[in-house]
């Protein structure tokens, strides 16, 4: 039985308009190589200048992360050959990135646990290689655009440890605003590092899975490779120190390269860049934009609402859509407001917006704003609409943008609950169902008995175009017909 000791390098876009060193749009989709200039493309005698934007993001993530902020941060050169980077040197940090030591706590699906980061550091993005065949061809989009490598310490023991540590990190980016979290864009991407060894023993030999776009698939790949490596110890074999890419077709890793080491990439300062010195309107600017975080909103609202851990986990996934709820319970003036708009929002709501082309993040464009959903869950709470009622009203604000309160009025949906207008109906449905009425009094089949009663209350419902309140024609029938 060995010990699994995993560490992760997570890569994030951090939101900028324009990239880390120059004023190129750093957008993705674009036309290959149109939003390129000399300083990304890496011309002799150009001169790079920080985003500050790019910094301030970057030093929120850090705070997020509960990482040191350095009084001084600085650049280094990352030499190293590839021709995604035309000038041969990546500009990052090295000696004095700008947070340090800090951690995360994972929580949620049988696990908890606190990771510590080792860093978070500021870099150029490299370009994009497109494999065709024989060819390859290179978009130097990307090359240039601010990125924030987060680095975690070796505490992960398995893959699902570090498929929550991603999930749970994509989604205070997400909150925070400074990245859009999109795996399968690029936007987030991460590089697995694992090793095995007796326990006790410290770490093995480390193996490093490269360039992951989905959470699902750093599980899987470190999974795969712990029994992989594991296999290779009990055969008396060795790990060999390398990177290596995961396979999503064969579900299996595969060499890629010897591991380069530090030392390789010989490390020394950007010349070009000044020593960046956080003063107290940086840190102040950087503290004013931490946001809730989701981890703690969980815990909060789970305190408040009383709602089961899934329906806390769904409503926390966006910003948007936890705002969006807390809007509509607090204008909601009813007590079980919270479960009633939990229940429309993860169920119809959800599925309106995909029909409407619209992600929960677009919540702000949706015409049945907060208060108009906390307007219909009132009125289903004191029974004055069903819920079939409220179904057909948001198909209606949805198409009309109008008030609620104002559809349900104009077409006369509010449910009837006067007892004489209801007795009325019962007395004309009972008239004309005489031979159901004699069944009901006479059959001692409960089975038959619960189905009669069920057909007669939807014919006074159908009588009453749906209005009268079904709880009420029921317990009226059964006072008529003392059964």
């Amino acid at each position: 039985m060995y010990q699994a000791f995993i560490g992760l390098e997570v890569h994030i876009h951090l939101s900028t308009q324009t990239k880390v060193f120059c004023g190129c749009r750093s957008a993705f989709g674009d036309e290959p190589n149109t939003n390129v200039c000399p300083v990304c493309m890496g011309y002799p005698g150009v001169l790079p200048v920080l985003n500050i934007e790019a910094m301030r993001m970057g030093c929120i993530v850090a705070r997020a992360l509960n990482c040191h902020i350095p009084e001084k941060t600085w650049f280094e050169r990352k030499q190293y050959f590839y021709p995604d980077m035309t000038k041969n040197y990546q500009i990052s940090q090295f000696a004095s990135p700008l947070g340090q030591n800090g951690y995360i706590d994972l929580e949620g699906r049988g696990i908890k646990k606190r990771v510590r980061i080792h860093e978070c550091h500021l870099e150029e993005d490299a370009g994009k290689m497109i494999h065709s065949g024989t060819v390859s061809l290179l978009d130097y989009n990307r090359a240039g655009v601010s990125l924030l490598e987060i680095v975690t310490e070796p505490d992960m023991e398995k893959g699902e440890e570090a498929e929550l540590f991603i999930q749970q990190l994509r989604r205070m980016v997400r909150y925070l605003g400074v990245c859009d979290g999109n795996m399968e864009e690029g936007s987030l991407r991460a590089d697995a590092n694992v090793s095995i060894n007796l326990p006790g023993k410290g770490l093995g030999r480390k193996v490093e899975i490269k360039n992951l776009n989905s959470s699902r698939f750093v599980k899987l790949g470190l999974n795969y490779e712990i029994v992989r490596q594991s296999a290779l110890l009990d055969a008396g074999k060795t790990v060999v120190q390398e990177t290596r890419l995961w396979n999503e077709n064969r579900d299996e890793t595969a060499p890629m390269r010897t591991k380069e080491n530090a030392h390789d990439y010989r490390y020394f300062p950007e010349p070009d860049l000044p020593i960046f010195e956080p003063d107290a309107a940086f840190l102040a600017s950087v503290d004013a934009s931490l946001s809730e975080l989701p981890a703690a909103r969980a815990r909060r609202m789970a305190s408040e609402y009383k709602l089961s851990e899934e329906q806390i986990d769904l409503l926390c996934e966006e910003k948007a859509l936890a705002d969006y709820f807390e809007e509509a319970v607090a204008a909601a003036s009813v007590p079980d407001a919270a479960l009633r708009i939990s229940n429309l929002l993860l169920s119809d709501i959800r599925h309106l917006l995909a029909r409407s082309g619209l992600e929960p993040s677009d919540l702000a464009q949706f015409r049945l704003s907060a208060r108009r959903l906390a307007t219909l869950v009132t009125m289903l709470s004191e029974g004055r609409i069903s819920q079939k009622i409220v179904k057909q009203t948001i198909d209606l604000v949805l198409a009309e943008d109008k008030d609620p309160a104002a559809i349900i009025a104009e077409h006369h949906w509010e449910q009837i609950t006067d007892l004489a207008l209801i007795d009325t109906a019962l007395q004309a449905v009972l008239e004309t169902e005489a031979t159901s009425v004699t069944e009901l009094r006479t059959s001692s089949n409960e089975k038959r008995r619960k189905s009669i009663s069920a057909y007669l209350v939807g014919k006074v419902l159908s009588a009453t175009s749906g209005r009268a309140d079904p709880k009420v024609v029921k317990s009226r029938l059964e006072e008529a017909l003392k059964c």
